[in-house]
């Protein structure tokens, strides 16, 4: 079986990322590839174009790796970041942030690829709460 999808979460606060890294871990599986980039290099709350490149460095095992943000800057940070990459195989996916993660974690420890990693992570956003 290939390695699984790579996941990086990119928040504002690195304590909201590192808390949902934890559960992706416990509902997904305890191998599953996911990093962080939360906060600011300095410890504040903002993003930071190291963190991101670093966190999909450290997840990067050959099947690709999805990208999800929490709020605006983020996903400014995020792009900046891809856009130097100029790779087809890391992708910024456009989802709610926690359920999109939960979907993506739980597909990509299946094996899934990068495409079906993204569309369940996109589809988290129709999933009704009441």
């Amino acid at each position: 079986m290939a390695e699984p999808v790579g996941i990086v979460l990119v928040s504002h606060s690195d304590s909201l990322a590192t808390g949902l890294r934890d559960m992706l871990l416990q509902i997904g599986a305890a191998n599953l590839p996911v990093a962080t980039a939360g906060g600011t290099d300095d410890g504040r709350l903002g993003t930071s174009y190291h963190r991101i490149g670093a966190a999909i460095a450290s997840v990067d095992k050959g099947s690709g790796v999805a990208v999800l943000t929490d709020l605006g800057s983020a996903v400014l940070t995020a792009r900046a970041v891809l856009d130097d990459l100029a790779r087809t195989d890391v992708i910024l996916v456009d989802s709610p942030f926690v359920e999109g993660a939960v979907a993506a974690a739980v597909i990509a420890a299946t094996g899934a690829d990068l495409a079906t990693v993204r569309s369940a992570a996109e589809e988290a956003r129709d999933v009704h709460k009441l």
